[in-house]
């Protein structure tokens, strides 16, 4: 029998755990087995309102600005100590509410927990500067919390996502409303109880979980908020930004991709086999960096592909919580999506080299590993997002030619490039327009490093020095004496 999950879960506004302002509630379903797990409490607008008010009031009493910023940090540090404590409840709740392996829960709360631990770190370094404007004048600037930072988190991968922009409110002394995601919430839940053992001020964190387009789109768009974190689909995205642009306030926008890595004559064929295969089945694509596309040299294009395709159908396909490699999509809209646009290439003429479908003879949500060759650039395979795990081939004979197909899409979130010569490298990276490019292996990076898009991926950064930059506003003092 496999593993049980607490069965009911509240809100966590103003430093208590609630019910829904209206008492109903929201299943959670485990996608590797159709089946209901556990329900957590509905937040209807009202909650929203009660837990803006709560965020509103600890702003004003600047607890936390009037904190020492070291202090900030030692928040968070036992934030990720107290994550630690729960990281077998975690792994759990994420293999059973999300479809990941027991082993990629267990990662999650590492990776939370360096978040946490690095933000903590720069709390006291984020430093304002002296300007000089000659005799009797002194001017300085320093860097002001927006206040009340809403924060939509997608349901990929809730917890650390969640906790970095968590993270990066606080130390800078704003103020947190976090709408966690209806399909997958339970591991902020566990973020919100990390919180409050940690002694993080009542208000200055509050995790609810609704619908969106009904606490979603009263937390976007509530007259008391004064900043949006939004990571998510590119049309629910801009639903986003149009109410962000009714109030006038900033946004970090981290939106859709369909990224594409370059494979030159001379790479590491294995290597590139490897990174290619982890970039695209890893979490079953269900990533927003995925690999989608690989654009490979005419030269080397069917070795590559037989040698992905063969470690594609090594994977063991089934429930996370059976130690299998690759787990379920998140539900079953989503691998209708994914089927659907399978069918779609088959159609416009591609080649299906593996899979296509779903897994056969499996209760949940499984999509068997997919590749597809003899790709055009203009098929919808290779310009519409599956976020899900299939890969697409394509070939060229070019560098130029291989940086257009990488470039031609509404995207720029990621971009790869696989080769041996150190001068291409840089000269492809340089002509790729994403916000990431990595080089000889897919994800090459971690939390020290900015994250984030361009053109319809978004803007800002998450991730890295620069992430904090996001959730401050320089204010210049100029005094005559």
């Amino acid at each position: 029998m496999a593993q049980q999950v607490r069965p009911y879960w509240q809100n966590y506004i103003d430093g208590a755990w609630v019910d829904g302002g209206d008492g109903t509630r929201i299943t959670v379903t485990d996608p590797a087995l159709d089946e209901p797990i556990a329900e957590v409490a509905r937040a209807t607008a009202a909650d929203i309102n009660r837990a803006v008010a709560a965020a509103r009031r600890c702003f004003d009493s600047r607890v936390l600005r009037d904190l020492r910023p070291h202090r900030r940090g030692d928040l968070m540090i036992e934030v990720a100590r107290h994550l630690g404590d729960m990281a077998d409840e975690i792994a759990l709740v994420e293999c059973r509410d999300n479809g990941k392996t027991l082993a990629a829960g267990r990662a999650e709360v590492a990776l939370t927990q360096r978040y946490l631990n690095y933000y903590a770190g720069l709390a006291d370094k984020l430093e304002g500067r002296q300007i000089p404007l000659g005799a009797g004048y002194i001017d300085y600037t320093t860097h002001e919390p927006y206040g009340v930072s809403a924060q939509i988190v997608p349901w990929n991968g809730p917890l650390p996502v969640g906790a970095r922009s968590v993270a990066c409110a606080i130390v800078t002394g704003n103020t947190v409303v976090l709408k966690s995601p209806e399909d997958s919430p339970l591991s902020l839940f566990l973020l919100a109880e990390a919180c409050h053992r940690a002694g993080v001020p009542a208000g200055a964190v509050n995790i609810v979980c609704g619908y969106g387009p009904e606490a979603g789109a009263a937390l976007v768009s509530h007259h008391d908020i004064d900043h949006i974190v939004f990571t998510g689909s590119v049309e629910t995205g801009k639903s986003v930004l149009r109410a962000a642009a009714e109030r006038v306030i900033p946004c970090v926008m981290e939106l859709g991709g369909k990224s594409g890595a370059i494979v030159h004559a001379d790479a590491d064929l294995e290597r590139t086999a490897a990174s290619a295969t982890r970039g695209i089945f890893h979490h079953a694509g269900q990533i927003c960096s995925a690999g989608a596309r690989l654009i490979v040299h005419r030269s080397i294009h069917d070795e590559l592909v037989d040698r992905i395709a063969a470690r594609a159908r090594a994977l063991k396909v089934g429930p996370g919580i059976d130690g299998c490699d690759m787990g379920p999509l998140i539900n079953a809209r989503q691998l209708d999506r994914v089927e659907a646009l399978c069918r779609a290439g088959v159609a416009e003429g591609a080649t299906l080299v593996l899979g296509g479908a779903r897994v056969p003879g499996l209760r949940g949500h499984f999509m068997a590993p997919t590749i597809f060759m003899g790709v055009r650039p203009d098929m919808r395979i290779a310009q519409e997002e599956f976020f899900g795990p299939v890969l697409v081939v394509l070939p060229f004979d070019t560098p130029e030619e291989a940086v257009a197909i990488a470039n031609g899409t509404d995207y720029g979130l990621a971009a790869g490039v696989y080769t041996r010569d150190l001068r291409l490298a840089h000269w492809t990276a340089d002509r790729l327009v994403a916000g990431q490019v990595y080089v000889n292996e897919w994800w090459a990076g971690g939390v020290e490093t900015p994250f984030g898009g361009m053109k319809r991926s978004g803007y800002g950064r998450e991730k890295g020095q620069e992430a904090l930059l996001g959730y401050v506003q320089t204010k210049n003092v100029g005094i005559r004496y």
